[in-house]
């Protein structure tokens, strides 16, 4: 059944829409998220962005996401609108996508496109938000969860690829090495509509904010909106 906001009685609720990229992000926001904030007093829900009149998922173009992030803020300018896109293969017409600093810094990559493509989308109610690098990258906060879904060894290898970064967001974006590959070359049948949302429950929000300090940053930012 689906969730519903709760009704005008509750008149101090934030609401909070928030663009995913795919259903294991619309997932992740219902499953992991959602209890959490609206113990707070924040109403959280999940769009899954159009690629097309019929198609949904995925960020293949700025120029089709635009405009949907525009409608929602100018919608209901009292609700905020937010994004959880990865920030690995953006297409190219994302904004400063062509004038990233050269740094090995991904958080300071994040923060400028982020910082770009709120000065494009332009409302004050809008929160630009980039997963560091992707979604799976959440999933090496505790490599141990994996024991749960796959053969024994694969934990060994993913707690090895964690160890070699400061951070799960630190694990690359190169394209066999971002990673969601990293993880299909060692988890023989990974689907990620299937494990993911699994996995990072597994995992636990706690230990997922204590992790990846850009992802934790942004949930500070919403939990922050009840006392702003």
């Amino acid at each position: 059944m689906a969730q519903k906001p709760p009704g005008r009685e509750t008149y101090t609720m934030i609401r909070v829409n928030i663009f995913v990229e795919g259903q294991t992000e619309e997932t992740f926001v219902r499953e992991l998220l959602y209890g959490y904030f609206l113990a707070k007093n924040i109403y959280l829900n999940p769009i899954l962005v159009k690629t097309s009149s019929t198609g949904k998922g995925g960020v293949v173009s700025y120029a089709k996401i635009k405009p949907q992030l525009n409608r929602k803020c100018l919608e209901d300018k009292t609700a905020i609108v937010t994004t959880m896109f990865d920030m690995y293969a953006l297409p190219n017409d994302f904004p400063g996508s062509h004038s990233i600093p050269k740094t090995k810094d991904p958080f300071q990559k994040a923060e400028h496109l982020e910082r770009e493509m709120g000065k494009d989308v332009g409302h004050k109610n809008f929160i630009p938000n980039l997963l560091v690098h992707e979604f799976e990258g959440l999933l090496y906060s505790q490599p141990d969860a994996f024991s749960l879904w796959f053969d024994e060894g694969v934990v060994s290898i993913l707690q090895a690829e964690r160890h070699a970064f400061p951070s799960p967001e630190h694990i690359n974006d190169h394209p066999q090495k971002a990673p969601s590959k990293r993880i299909r070359n060692c988890c023989k049948g990974y689907d990620k509509a299937l494990h993911g949302s699994l996995l990072a429950l597994d995992i636990g929000l706690d230990t997922i904010r204590q992790e990846c300090q850009h992802f934790h940053q942004w949930l500070l930012r919403l939990e922050n909106l009840i006392s702003s």
